[in-house]
């Protein structure tokens, strides 16, 4: 079994939060960037059944990066953190999954579904995630999406303006992920 860490310089985690109510066209839908995570991940052309994976994100680390203004920026992160996220008191974001079913689609190109949990906000849940990887020489690249909801977490979306603008429960997340093989 190869063992791989991931290159957080070299990829990319987002994710999408979408307005709703009554003055929703007017607000923000934030997409939001994961600045800080961590991960290894267990992967071997000769062995798919064996494959596993661990990311541990820094709650703390979102960053909003639509084109707005500072202020907005600035607003939209400390409600994040404040009332979404709790850093503070929930450091770190945590996805396990110690199952990857792997199937070959063509010569170093795999098709994965990990089977796995998500701790988030002091709750976890099974979370099953759908991913492509290609595979080289010294390093594998996954990418995917899958959305949740944030009252599945005890989160409750964010409502302004006396419910006028609030988030929808469901957020979607994207991943562009590099890992190196390790020594």
């Amino acid at each position: 079994m190869d063992h791989y860490a991931i290159d957080s310089d070299m990829s990319t985690f987002t994710v999408r939060a979408f307005a709703s109510g009554m003055l929703s066209a007017l607000g923000h839908s934030p997409t939001l960037a994961v600045r800080d995570f961590t991960g290894k991940a267990d992967f071997s052309p000769s062995s798919l059944d064996a494959a596993a994976l661990h990311i541990k994100i820094k709650a703390g680390s979102l960053n909003v990066t639509n084109n707005v203004s500072d202020k907005d920026r600035r607003d939209i992160e400390k409600m994040m953190n404040e009332q979404v996220l709790e850093p503070a008191k929930y450091p770190d974001i945590v996805y396990e999954a110690p199952t990857i079913d792997v199937t070959r689609i063509e010569t170093a190109v795999y098709s994965a579904t990990l089977v796995g949990t998500l701790s988030f906000h002091g709750v976890t849940h099974n979370q099953t995630v759908s991913a492509r990887i290609a595979a080289f020489d010294r390093m594998i690249r996954a990418s995917g999406e899958f959305s949740l909801n944030q009252s599945d977490y005890g989160i409750k979306p964010i409502s302004v303006a006396g419910g006028t603008m609030k988030v929808k429960d469901e957020l979607k997340f994207s991943f562009e992920m590099v890992a190196r093989k390790q020594e």
